[in-house]
């Protein structure tokens, strides 16, 4: 690309890329993995590509043999929109962010001032300044969980149809009583690290836990394991991705691609700025990783109390 494009050609390129990748949760995980590839520095890439790589699990968990006695067809296609929306939405946001990043770099200049063209919050224009001066990766990777978890509060956390259809419903319930909504850094070792989120809908817990999260899968001995994982095993959306280095014979999740349309998403109106001033610096705190983050065994308990569960619910209704 030359000096010679126009801030409309390039924002118009970063609109039809970011949209062309923003098709289903595979195309986002690849996309974020790749981007990291590229730019090593921009620690949240890889982190984005992990938790989305567990979304893609929940997805088709909700087809597999775990969740299909435990939920009607009403129900899973609730839980899926709401993985598959927030997913699509946090892309939408941060990866015209990335790519604007990229071009900065190329160019040899900062053009962060485009980011309002593509509704980024007034906050990300501010650390994405100081990072082209101060280079501090981690500031960065912390201002980009912030963001995009207070991106997706309104639309999705807070949308009543959301509220009623999926977080106040007994399903998802038991999955945060049960401890399920834990996020996995897999190894060909078949050992799985991991943490859990205490309340999903609570901005502060998603924010400490993309943080403590963050800690996890940078820590410098686990992270090279991590790394060779997300290199190696292709992302199909089917937990047996990560299942199967653990020594577990029988797939109970299909593939994304096979069980899931892609799915046409619009902004619902304007996106309105999250951050309305105040004291930022008190939000860039670190978090300690909980005492256990080695879960294989939890994993696989955890697993067995929710069939138990889900066999009963289901003998009951029988009844």
């Amino acid at each position: 690309m030359h000096n010679t494009f126009s801030a409309a050609e390039l924002t118009s390129r970063i609109q039809e890329l970011t949209a062309k990748l923003n098709k289903d949760n595979i195309s986002r995980t690849n996309a974020y993995k790749r981007y990291f590839d590229r730019h090593p520095e921009i620690k949240w890439s890889l982190l984005a590509s992990f938790v989305s790589r567990n979304a893609g699990w929940s997805m088709t968990d909700l087809k597999g043999r775990l969740f299909e006695l435990g939920l009607t067809a009403f129900q899973q296609n609730w839980l899926f929109l709401t993985y598959e929306r927030a997913n699509w939405l946090i892309f939408s946001d941060a990866y015209p962010q990335l790519l604007l990043y990229h071009w900065s770099k190329q160019l040899g200049q900062p053009l962060f001032h485009l980011l309002s063209s593509f509704g980024v919050s007034s906050f990300m224009k501010t650390e994405w300044e100081r990072f082209w001066h101060e280079r501090d990766q981690k500031r960065l990777m912390y201002a980009l969980i912030i963001n995009e978890q207070n991106t997706i509060q309104t639309p999705i956390i807070q949308n009543p149809l959301f509220k009623k259809n999926v977080f106040q419903t007994i399903p998802f319930q038991l999955c945060e009583w049960f401890h399920f909504n834990t996020v996995i850094f897999p190894t060909v070792e078949g050992v799985f690290y991991g943490v859990s989120v205490k309340r999903f809908t609570s901005l502060k817990e998603r924010i400490k836990l993309g943080k403590q999260l963050s800690e996890l899968l940078f820590s410098p001995e686990l992270f090279p394991g991590f790394f060779h994982f997300t290199s190696c095993v292709p992302h199909t959306g089917s937990r047996f991705d990560m299942e199967r280095w653990a020594g577990v014979k029988i797939r109970t999740s299909p593939f994304l691609r096979t069980c899931y349309p892609v799915v046409a998403h619009s902004l619902d109106g304007l996106k309105s700025d999250w951050f309305r001033g105040g004291k930022r610096e008190a939000m860039f705190k670190d978090e300690k990783l909980p005492k256990t983050i080695e879960i294989t065994d939890w994993y696989f308990q955890k697993r067995r109390q929710l069939q138990a569960l889900f066999s009963l619910e289901h003998w009951l209704n029988k009844r």
